[in-house]
Formats: C-alpha cells, structure tokens, sequence
C-alpha cells in the first residue's frame, strides 16, 4: 500500500479514548489546583522526572509540572548511553567509574531491560593519535574489572577482525582496536517510562504548563502560578516543598524567588548528527580526538548517531540549535575513524542540540565535573542542576536524602523514608523484550494485517509488556495496525496510544519523543497532518 493511501484512511480513527487512558488537563489542573501537595517538582527533564518518582514511592503527595514537553530538551538530547565513563579514569576518579557501572547494570539488568541493551564499544588505536595501545588496553581491562567484567573483558582487537563488525571503520594507520562495554537507550522513552512509574506511585503529572510565578507565604515559597500553555488557562499550585529541576533553566526560575541571586551555573552545548547507515554496525565507535575529548560513532535505532561537541554556550536555552559549524566539527571528527561514504551529508536525516548543567566557574567545559548541585534559596526552594543520565535513579534518592535531612522538616514526618524502598523497583512494562516480541508475532491475528517482525521488535523495546496495549488497538482497529511511513517501524496504534496514555500534546510529543519518526527524517507534511487530525480527536 503506498504511502498516500495509508496516510488517507487514519483520520476516521481515534475517536475513542483507549481503556485506561490518563485524565483529561482540565481535569488534571482541577486536581493540581485543589489540593495542597507535599512536593512540587518544577521541570520535567529527567532529574525532575526521577525525584518525583522516588519522592511518589516515599508516599508523599506529589505534583510535577514543565513549561514543555516531559524529557522535552536537555533529557531527549543526550549521546543515548548508560556507560561507567571511561575517560574518568584519566583522572583517577575510580571509585565513580564504579558507581556508574552499579547504576548502569541495575538499569539495564532490573530496573529497565525492556529499554535498555548492551552495546559494544571499538576504541581505535592509530599511529600518532593520542593514546597508545598498551595503555587502552589496559584502560578498557581496568574498565570492565569496575563492572565485575559483567559486559565481558576488556581487550585489544585487530583492525581485520574490528573491520568485519563495523565495515565503515578507517583501517589506514590503525594499530589495534581496544574493546569494552556499555549500554545503549532511547532517552527519551525512559523518561516516558520514570514519568509513568511517578504516576503509578501517585504522582499528579502535566506538561505544557509554564510557570508565571512563585507563591509565597511568609517570605518562604509555598507554590506555584501557572498558564496552561495548550489551552491558555491559569492555575496555581500549593506545596509545602517547591524544587526547581528546570535544568539550564534553573536560575532564571531563582530569580523569581531571589532577584538578586547570583548565578550558580553554567552551560555547554553538545551537538549530534543522526545518519543513514551504508552498512550494518555490530559495533559502535569510541574515537579519542585528543587527551580528553571522544567522538561517538552508535548504531541507534537503525541509524548512526554521530557527537557530540562540547563548547560553552551563553545564549537563551530556548534558542539552542545545531550550527554548519557544529555539522562540519562533528563530521571532521567522525572522519578520524569513519570511511568518507558514511558522512555524507545527503546521509543526514536530523540534527539535535542539548545543554549540559555544569556548576559555575572557569574552566574548559569538557573538563568539568558532570555532577549533580542543590542549593537552598532565600525562599526555601531547593535549585537541583546537573548530573548524568546513567545516575539518575542515584540523583533521585540523594535529592530526596536532602529533602528528609532540611532543618524544620518541611515535609513532615508522615512517609517512608527513601532508604527504606526497594532499591531497583523496575520501570513499567518491564520484561525480556525477546520475549515480548515473539509473542506479539504468535499473537497477530490471521484474519488482520500481519506485524512486521520490525514492528514488534520495535514495540518491545520500546514499550515492554505495555506493547500488548498498543496491538490490542491494532487489533481492534486493523486501520491503526498500518505503518506511519512505509520505511518506519511504527504504527498508528502508537500514536493514539501517545495521546492517550502518554500525554502527547503536539506534533513533536509524537513525532520526536514518542516515536523515532524525526529522527529517522520521515516526519513528512503528510504524516505531521495525520498526526494533527488525531491530536484533534482527544
């Protein structure tokens, strides 16, 4: 069925709300405007995202809001890993290498294997780059034992055997090949997912509500004013907490509290490049540029990811973009290890920048810490900025460690403390997505539309055991089984399902962050109106 066709029989669809399906706003703003709440979580990244969670699983009354989209910025704008960070061991940081690779295997082990795999590393040795074999080898050896060599151990490969894995690899001057292990996610739909087991444990949730004011009772923060940015509707928030988690936002929301707080952050923009790959990648490249900087090559989602760049950034966050500049840098330095047909342009189908949090102070930005920051303002509101994304379960229990230790105990002494909750509570949908796929094949039903094995590779790691959810739409209505784009895994059913039970609001919730159609480049004229009428059918 070509294209045309496909998208021309979808707007009768939708109609019907899918059994389950989340609160309507209105009513979500009714619910946040009626209650007072224990936590008001500003900023829906993943580090919000992630303390709301634990703050929800503590037992406290828990309301999180974001001016956009949940995982809307920094959060959907990362290389895409859970790794260790092996260039730390440069610096001797041994003991946080460690950390990262604790936290790393609980994510991709127990808490989220549905959306998380193991990825293998090649780091390539060439003659006159800035490392040597011997001490590569050696790096990713000592890498691999901080993990329990639970990814395998680390070693050096030869540029043959390297070469049949990743057949773009540039083999001229290349002395060996050392070898390590990581792991690999959609950031984006691991935060839908924390965002979802927030709600699980109680949370109240809403995106597209941008802040207009903080509330204060005697001189302290107890809120927040907000415009409900689909719909134009006021609402306030009363919380006994408020904490900021805007991400590079975080000082302007200070100065609502404080006009005359001094900036505590600063900002480094990294860049990415998605493309086209020419050939399978068993492997994904990790290229040292010079002592500490990398450049990735990742097979991701049945594309390759290229970055990222590292350079201080001073203009408005919302105005953050990828440059020529940013393009001819991230190009240049994938050269050092990628054959020329690999990085042509025409090969790219989408280009994405995102904001590190890095504390305030000079420095080179690719040598500051990636860690996590509170500060307490005049008003009492807690500022969190920074951190990984492989730690962030960790950074939302040692925020809310924070919350339980604050003088005065201002969310009482009526919940459960965070030490005390099961250590790696699974995300929902949890599952072995092999095993989701077969079923979701074995379960296709004979008289319908067949399921590609793409397509329910793509739902299980994706959307775990939820995948059941989204084929019994497909199921129910044979015109949701159809693909988006014909070159594209997935199916209208995700998109009904986005709006429904994953508060998809715009074009880009679905397009961007629910589904991989942006990234892949087909997000056509066609597919965004088809994807508007259903919007308009909530």
């Amino acid at each position: 069925m070509s294209t045309q066709s496909t998208l021309q029989t979808v707007p009768a669809l939708g109609t019907h709300p899918v059994a389950g399906s989340n609160p309507s706003r209105a009513e979500t703003r009714e619910q946040l405007s009626k209650a007072t709440y224990d936590l008001l979580v500003i900023g829906g990244g993943i580090l919000g995202i992630s303390t709301a969670w634990h703050a929800a699983q503590s037992g406290l009354r828990v309301a999180l809001v974001d001016a956009g989209d949940f995982a809307g910025a920094t959060s959907s704008a990362s290389s895409k890993l859970l790794h260790g960070g092996l260039r730390y061991l440069q610096t001797g940081a041994v003991k946080l290498v460690a950390e990262n690779h604790f936290e790393r295997r609980a994510v991709s082990r127990n808490v989220a294997p549905h959306l998380a795999n193991p990825l293998t590393f090649y780091l390539p040795v060439y003659k006159g780059g800035p490392h040597g074999a011997a001490k590569l080898g050696a790096g990713v050896f000592a890498y691999s034992a901080l993990s329990a060599f639970g990814d395998g151990v680390g070693h050096l490969l030869s540029p043959s055997k390297a070469q049949q894995d990743v057949p773009e690899l540039r083999t001229d001057n290349l002395k060996a090949v050392a070898v390590y292990g990581d792991d690999q996610m959609n950031d984006a739909r691991m935060a839908l997912m924390t965002v979802r087991a927030a709600v699980d444990a109680g949370a109240v949730v809403l995106n597209h509500s941008e802040v207009t004011g903080l509330r204060f009772t005697n001189g302290r923060v107890t809120g927040a004013e907000l415009k409900d940015r689909t719909s134009g509707d006021e609402f306030g928030v009363s919380a006994r907490l408020v904490l900021n988690a805007t991400g590079p936002w975080v000082d302007h929301l200070r100065k609502m509290e404080d006009p005359n707080s001094a900036p505590s952050i600063r900002l480094s923009k990294g860049a990415h490049l998605v493309m086209k790959r020419t050939s399978p990648w068993k492997a994904a490249l990790a290229t040292p540029i010079d002592k500490y900087r990398i450049t990735f090559a990742l097979p991701w989602e049945d594309m390759l990811l290229l970055g990222t760049t590292d350079e201080e950034y001073e203009g408005d966050p919302a105005d953050v973009s990828v440059t020529e500049k940013d393009i001819d840098q991230i190009l240049d330095e994938a050269a050092f290890s990628v054959r020329d047909q690999q990085l042509k342009r025409e090969l790219m189908t989408y280009s994405f920048a995102g904001l590190r949090v890095l504390p305030g102070g000079p420095g080179d930005t690719s040598k500051a810490k990636r860690e996590t920051v509170v500060n307490e303002g005049k008003g009492g509101m807690l500022s969190v900025s920074g951190g990984k994304w492989t730690t962030f379960r960790h950074i939302g229990r040692t925020v809310m460690q924070k919350l339980e230790s604050l003088p005065g105990h201002p969310l009482g002494d009526d919940y459960e403390p965070i030490n005390s909750l099961p250590k790696k509570l699974p995300l929902p949908g949890v599952a072995n997505p092999r095993a989701v796929a077969h079923r979701l094949l074995v379960d296709s039903p004979a008289p319908g539309p067949r399921m590609g094995a793409d397509t329910a590779k793509h739902l299980a790691t994706h959307y775990g055991s939820l995948s059941f959810d989204i084929a019994r739409l497909a199921n129910e209505s044979p015109e949701l089984a159809q693909r988006v784009h014909p070159d594209a895994p997935e199916i209208w059913a995700q998109v009904v399902y986005a709006r429904d039970n994953e508060w998809a609001e715009t074009q880009d919730d679905v397009l961007r962050r629910r589904t991989t159609l942006t990234i892949r480049g087909l997000d056509t004229d066609d597919v965004r109106a088809k994807v508007q009428d259903l919007l308009d059918k909530k």
